[in-house]
């Protein structure tokens, strides 16, 4: 066994992961053009955060012998639930109009605290959904009210929420086919 071909080998196995990780930082460009989306990224950001304040991580399992973690809309996936309704199942009008309010939420996190909405606190993104909920025009009121909505149906249909809060199974009792009669 030569001892110097196998360092060199393993140097350049090491160099080979570091450069990698280097570029880790970068990938997204590459995915962005490699894969062109149906929402930007600034969008997509805007959606996990309305889902995760309209269902917050924290309630546990009420299942006994299920997973303990507790989850919320974020960790059952809700919010991409949420992109892919949306992108797959609505005209295109639809789409337009929640983009436009989804800007306007924006912009009015942006000048009431300074922040994106996805960076205001949970008390902070709670208000300025309450004041869509609370609102006198037409738009901003159904466009909670959708928002709430959708996510509360995206996340109580979801297979974790099913079958460790609802008890739910696909064919409930069970088929004893050979019976003595």
């Amino acid at each position: 066994m030569n001892r110097r071909s196998t360092l060199k080998g393993l140097l350049a196995a090491g160099g080979a992961i570091a450069g990698l990780s280097l570029v880790e930082w970068k990938w997204h460009i590459v995915e962005d053009a490699l894969h062109p989306r149906f929402y930007t990224r600034k969008e997509e950001e805007l959606f996990s955060s309305i889902a995760d304040t309209i269902i917050p991580a924290g309630a546990p399992p009420s299942v006994p012998g299920g997973p303990t973690e507790p989850i919320g809309a974020l960790s059952t996936g809700t919010d991409k639930f949420l992109m892919k309704l949306l992108e797959k199942c609505y005209e295109k009008e639809d789409q337009d109009k929640l983009r436009l309010q989804m800007a306007a939420l924006e912009k009015s996190a942006e000048d009431t605290y300074g922040e994106s909405f996805a960076d205001c606190t949970q008390e902070q993104r709670v208000e300025l959904l309450m004041a869509r909920a609370n609102s006198e025009v037409g738009e901003e009121k159904e466009f909670f009210d959708f928002m709430k909505d959708q996510t509360i149906r995206g996340f109580t249909t979801t297979q974790v929420v099913m079958t460790n809060y609802r008890d739910y199974k696909v064919a409930p009792g069970h088929f004893y086919g050979c019976a003595n009669v």
